[in-house]
């Protein structure tokens, strides 16, 4: 028998079929169903696609800093409605930051592609300004300011 024909075979054995769900399962691995996104959303869905955004935030680099936008401290605020529509409230480094114009579609565009997200509006503020005390501190000590 062949490398190939021995790997089939193994990976054919390791499928099991569960007998009360009727599902196919692996021995090592379970396919767990997708969260229901499906408005209203509880409050524990709406906190949980508030984490999945922020995540998908935490993937922006100011081009001339080496943080992302979240660590930056450029989000001010994430809400999740009941009906899953997105409000990001952020700022920028300063009024004339040469991403100025494409930042916030680049953040409109990155939670908008979030699953369970139905629309994004994001607004964009200058009261407060920004200071290097709204970074994290993990992002001040990359930067060397700590």
């Amino acid at each position: 028998m062949s490398f190939l024909e021995r790997f089939l075979k193994e990976q054919q054995d390791s499928k099991v079929v569960d007998n009360e769900t009727k599902s196919l399962k692996t021995t090592s691995e379970t396919v767990t169903a997708a969260p229901d996104f499906s408005p209203p959303l509880s409050e524990d869905m709406r906190k949980l696609l508030q984490e999945k955004v922020v995540e998908r935030l935490r993937e922006i680099y100011d081009p001339e800093i080496p943080v992302d936008i979240y660590e930056l401290g450029l989000i001010y605020e994430v809400n999740v409605a009941e009906d899953a529509n997105v409000e990001i409230i952020m700022t920028l480094t300063t009024p004339h930051c040469p991403v100025a114009e494409s930042m916030p579609g680049d953040v409109q565009i990155r939670a908008q592609d979030v699953e369970g997200v139905r629309d994004v509006h994001v607004e964009l503020v200058w009261d407060p300004p920004w200071t290097i005390y709204m970074m994290s501190e993990a992002a001040r000590l990359e930067m060397g300011f700590m």
